[in-house]
């Protein structure tokens, strides 16, 4: 048996002479040993265990942010397609940074048809993210191209990187992604508070994730996150989803801490844009105090 130093995570195995020599493999074994295997999501084991996820989010369409954030520990990150041109290639490319450092990745996907949704799992994102949910119908529309049977009714390819380019079994694949891939819909409009608790009743929907910023936008108070009806939806997101099992996410707004104490289970707390933007005023101010 090759010893625990020669497995790690991501289950491949390289038989070195080194561990030829001190006999972790028998003698006539000289080759490289892959066992395929599909990754489980690092932010639903930790959430579905009851702990906490923290993810970091990417405008710079630069995987390299990916491999920084994991370096640091994140557990996943936040790659955006709605504000964002990131295009398929450079989603790839974030994902399998992140995947080197066991991190999530969460795509924002841009509203549009069933492929815009699908790509993202299909290159093996984590998560996809569904911007400004307005209705019920559209919840149970996005579980149904989401899913596969018997939940959904997702087009099944199985040839790329979620399904390990046909490397696993089709009904395994299938069962594993619809268990360890997670579909989580914003809620950034009052229209869809009216329907709440059914929205967080539709099978398939893993994550209800409030975002403070369009909502105070879409009741006429931008960006003034002490508005007592953001601080109503705010706690009324949370504990809606908790209420029918359902996981809730936001963002650090007005503080991470908070956030964790309203018992939201997963919480964004910075971004590449702004870390580069505040590390280049402060330089700049040390500069013109420097100056003077």
């Amino acid at each position: 048996m090759p010893c625990t130093a020669c497995t790690g995570a991501r289950r491949v195995v390289y038989f070195s002479k080194r561990h030829f020599n001190r006999g972790c493999v028998p003698a006539n074994e000289k080759r490289f040993v892959i066992m395929p295997t599909m990754r489980r999501s690092r932010v639903l084991d930790l959430i579905r265990s009851g702990k906490k996820a923290l993810t970091y989010k990417s405008n710079l369409t630069c995987p390299r942010v990916a491999e920084i954030a994991g370096m640091h520990g994140f557990d996943a990150l936040w790659i955006c397609q709605e504000h964002v041109p990131t295009d398929q290639a450079t989603m790839e490319n974030y994902i399998r940074a992140a995947k080197a450092y066991d991190m999530d990745t969460i795509v924002r996907v841009a509203k549009g048809s069933y492929s815009d949704y699908i790509r993202p799992l299909e290159a093996d994102a984590s998560a996809i993210m569904v911007p400004h949910l307005m209705s019920l119908d559209e919840a149970e529309y996005i579980s149904r191209i989401t899913r596969y049977k018997p939940v959904g009714r997702r087009p099944l390819d199985g040839g790329n990187a979620d399904g390990m380019f046909c490397q696993v079994d089709c009904r395994e694949y299938m069962r594993f992604v619809n268990e360890n891939r997670m579909v989580i819909v914003q809620i950034e409009d009052p229209e869809p508070l009216a329907q709440l608790d059914k929205i967080c009743q539709v099978p398939g929907i893993d994550m209800i994730f409030f975002g403070p910023g369009d909502f105070s936008h879409s009741i006429g108070d931008p960006c003034n996150f002490a508005n007592p009806e953001v601080l109503r939806v705010r706690k009324l997101v949370v504990e809606t989803a908790h209420k029918y099992g359902k996981f809730a996410g936001t963002v650090s707004v007005p503080s991470l801490k908070e956030c964790l104490m309203l018992g939201y289970d997963l919480v964004n707390c910075g971004s590449d844009v702004t870390a580069i933007g505040g590390n280049c005023k402060a330089i700049r101010q040390q500069y013109l105090e420097a100056i003077r």
